[in-house]
């Protein structure tokens, strides 16, 4: 156990930019467990968007706030976090910096082209296609003062994985969580 204190990482970005499929891969080599912020949404906002209408940010900032209380309910009993979230403003990144601990963004930044394919590709989700291009315009990719890492997706996952425990000197965790999972096998 070590005597840091816990961290929250932030996978950030449209739909399509494998936020869920980096935190997999991350929560496997982390022995963490992780949150689709998709989940925090109402059903209003998530029968919105699977008609087809995007949301507005009377919509997104009750969904912000539960996240930012779950993120800090979480840091309050010790533990760390991985959470993807579209986190597409920067005022939504404030807010969710609002949370106890230390909240870090992972910015997925992919072409138009690239996440088109991806959201072609992808089943029973309730966010379509058609909705990329609003989040393309709604998204303010972060800036250097915000301290967020920007990886590229066209990365594999294991990539974007090892380029996030490496920035954040998460080494040892690994370690740890592999001597963990190899003691309970």
């Amino acid at each position: 156990m070590s005597d840091r204190e816990p961290l929250h990482i932030v996978l950030m970005g449209v739909s399509g930019s494998g936020k869920t499929t980096v935190a997999e891969q991350l929560g496997t080599a982390l022995g963490w467990d992780y949150a689709e912020a998709d989940v925090f949404h109402p059903q209003a906002n998530k029968d919105k968007m699977a008609a087809g209408h995007p949301l507005d940010d009377e919509d997104r900032w009750p969904w912000l706030r539960a996240l930012r209380d779950w993120i800090s309910s979480e840091n309050e009993a010790g533990h760390d976090t991985i959470t993807t979230c579209s986190a597409l403003k920067r005022s939504y990144r404030d807010l969710l910096r609002e949370a106890a601990g230390r909240v870090v963004f992972v910015y997925l930044e992919g072409s138009k082209e690239l996440l088109s394919q991806r959201l072609g590709g992808r089943k029973g989700h309730f966010m379509p296609t058609s909705l990329l291009d609003s989040q393309l315009d709604t998204l303010e990719p972060p800036t250097p003062e915000e301290d967020a890492l920007t990886l590229s997706i066209a990365q594999s996952p294991e990539e974007l994985a090892e380029a996030i425990i490496h920035e954040y000197g998460l080494e040892d965790v690994v370690r740890d969580a592999a001597t963990a999972h190899d003691t309970t096998v």
